[in-house]
C-alpha cells in the first residue's frame, strides 16, 4: 500500500487585497479520513475548502492530490479527476427533477453520459437517500432532502475526496442525525470527507481527526474531543466565559454520546 497521502498542501496562503486569510497553512490528509474543521467566523475555513476545490486560486503555496501537483487546475478538472464540493446552500436546477440534477453532475462532473452517467445517478441518489423523490421536481424538496441532493451530486462526480461546508446548517436537531449518516456511510464506502461545520456535535460524531483555525492557521489537530477539551480551543472558538463553561459541558456530553451511537451503529 502507497504511503502518499491523497491531499497535502505546502506553505497554502491566500490574500484578498491586504486581507490575509491563509498563511503558510501546510495539511496533510490520508485516504479515508473523515477530517473535521472548526474555527470562528472569518478564520478561513471556507476560503481553504475553496482554494482545495478550485474555485478560489491559492497566493503562495502548492497542492497535491494523489501526488499530483493540482495548485493551478481549475475547480472542473478537479471535480473530473476526483475532487467533488457540497456547499452550504443547496443550489438546484429548480426546474429539474431530483433525478435530472444529479444526471447533470454525473454528465458534466463525473464525465460520463448514456447509461453509464444514468446507473451512477440512480446509485448517487440512492446513496442518499433519494430514490423515492426521483421524478419530484427539485423545487419541491425540503431543506433537508435538498442538502442531500447536494451531497447526491458531489457523489455523481464518483469523487474520492468529498468537500463539505456547513451542510448541517439551519437544520432542526432532529434532521441533523440524518446527514451525520449519509457522511458515515459516504465515508464507509472509500470516499475520504474534509467538512467544515458548526454544529460541533454532528462533525465530532463522525470526524476521525479534528482541527481547528484561526487567522487562516492551524491552532490545533488531533483526537476530536481532546481538541475541543483544549482551553485555547475553548477560548479562541467558542468564546467561552467561566460562565458558559456548563453549556460546553453539555455540548461535549452531546458529541461523546454521538460518537458511541456512532461506534454501536
Amino acid at each position: 500500500m502507497s504511503s502518499q497521502p491523497l491531499l497535502e498542501t505546502q506553505n497554502l496562503g491566500r490574500k484578498f487585497g491586504q486581507l490575509q486569510v491563509l498563511s503558510g497553512f501546510d495539511l496533510t490528509v490520508e485516504a479515508g479520513e473523515i477530517l473535521g474543521l472548526i474555527g470562528p467566523n472569518g478564520a478561513g475555513k471556507s476560503t481553504l475548502l475553496s482554494v482545495l476545490g478550485g474555485s478560489v486560486a491559492p497566493s503562495t503555496g502548492k497542492i497535491f492530490f494523489e501526488g499530483e501537483d493540482v495548485t493551478r487546475k481549475s475547480a472542473a478538472w478537479r471535480a473530473r479527476h476526483g475532487i467533488a464540493t457540497s456547499y452550504q446552500i443547496p443550489r438546484p436546477f429548480v426546474d429539474m427533477t431530483v433525478l435530472e440534477n444529479v444526471l447533470v453532475a454525473a454528465s458534466f462532473a463525473g464525465a460520463l453520459f448514456g447509461h453509464q452517467a444514468q446507473a451512477l445517478a440512480v446509485s448517487s441518489l440512492e446513496r442518499a437517500g433519494l430514490t423515492a423523490f426521483s421524478n419530484d421536481p427539485a423545487s419541491s424538496l425540503r431543506l433537508l432532502d435538498r442538502k442531500r441532493l447536494e451531497v447526491a451530486r458531489a457523489l455523481a462526480a464518483n469523487p474520492r475526496l468529498l468537500l463539505l461546508d456547513e451542510i448541517a446548517g439551519g437544520l432542526t436537531e432532529a434532521e441533523v442525525p440524518v446527514l451525520v449518516e449519509l457522511v458515515r456511510s459516504v465515508a464507509a464506502s472509500g470516499v475520504t470527507v474534509i467538512w467544515i461545520e458548526h454544529v460541533v456535535h454532528a462533525l465530532t460524531a463522525v470526524a476521525t481527526r479534528l482541527l481547528c483555525l484561526t487567522y487562516g492557521k492551524i491552532l490545533a489537530e488531533g483526537d476530536p474531543q481532546e481538541v475541543l477539551d483544549s482551553p485555547e480551543v475553548r477560548s479562541v472558538y467558542l468564546g467561552m466565559a467561566p460562565d458558559d463553561e456548563n453549556e460546553f459541558s453539555a455540548a461535549a456530553a452531546k458529541t461523546k454520546r454521538a460518537r458511541a451511537q456512532g461506534t454501536n451503529a
